[in-house]
């Protein structure tokens, strides 16, 4: 098994790009992990807050769920392992608790067998096939935007990893499960993974990220983030919010 946590760029056919927007430090992290047989995960959190301590959580939590999901051999049993693990933590289900947490992302490749997504939060992944068409979200947000039939505050998230409420509970307040996935059979093409900061200014303009995927991931990865951050800090209201992009060429 071996893993990426990101960090190297040079590292092909996926790469991650961060760019730390206008805030203090950078909360959003990915990993990726690769079992012997070609099995690979990659993971994206989005950290709730803008502390040390969050940024060193995500870190570390990135890490174990690539892990979980490349070793499962699926999205969801990966991040379902994860998820009930912190929720497990008595600490946690203290209402004053002041420990992390982050919207989550995992997707799950096997070379000519199966390919998986879950998450659990607002985190995305985008999927573009060689062929078939343009690109897809994967994924449908869990904020309160989706829970009031797009009329809420999007930033405002519904689920995410460290929480504690499971899918029925979830569900009954929300409308939506605490994790969610979607499957189908492995085929060739473009996996993004995005944070809001990096997917939001783009779709604020409707510029198709799909555009984005072609040529080298490092280059593509870098390119994306830094037209999201230039992007936010051009509208209205600005501020650019912390921008990741992990992209991965699926063979």
């Amino acid at each position: 098994m071996s893993e990426d946590t990101g960090e190297d760029l040079a590292v092909k056919p996926h790469a991650t790009a961060r760019r730390l927007g206008d805030r203090v430090f950078q909360c959003d992290a990915t990993a990726v992990c690769t079992m012997p047989d070609g099995t690979r995960a990659y993971a994206l959190l989005d950290g709730v807050g803008d502390t040390p301590a969050v940024r060193a959580w995500t870190r570390t939590a990135a890490r174990r769920l690539a892990r979980a999901a490349a070793g499962h051999g699926d999205a969801e049993a990966g991040l379902r392992a994860e998820y009930e693990r912190y929720a497990a933590d008595p600490a946690r289900h203290d209402p004053e608790h002041d420990l992390p947490s982050a919207a989550a992302v995992v997707a799950v490749y096997v070379p000519g067998g199966w390919f998986s997504v879950a998450w659990s939060g607002d985190a995305r992944a985008y999927l573009l096939l060689d062929g078939l068409g343009p690109l897809r979200q994967l994924t449908e947000d869990h904020n309160v935007r989706r829970a009031y039939d797009g009329h809420g505050d999007r930033n405002l998230i519904t689920a995410c990893l460290g929480g504690t409420r499971d899918d029925e509970e979830t569900e009954h307040r929300w409308g939506h499960p605490a994790i969610e996935c979607m499957s189908g059979p492995a085929r060739p093409g473009w996996l993004l993974l995005a944070s809001d900061g990096a997917y939001e200014p783009h779709e604020d303009i409707d510029h198709n990220l799909g555009d984005y995927l072609s040529g080298d991931p490092r280059e593509v990865a870098e390119r994306l983030v830094d037209d999201a951050v230039r992007r936010a800090r051009a509208q209205r209201d600005p501020y650019a919010d912390n921008a990741t992009a992990l992209i991965a060429r699926l063979t």
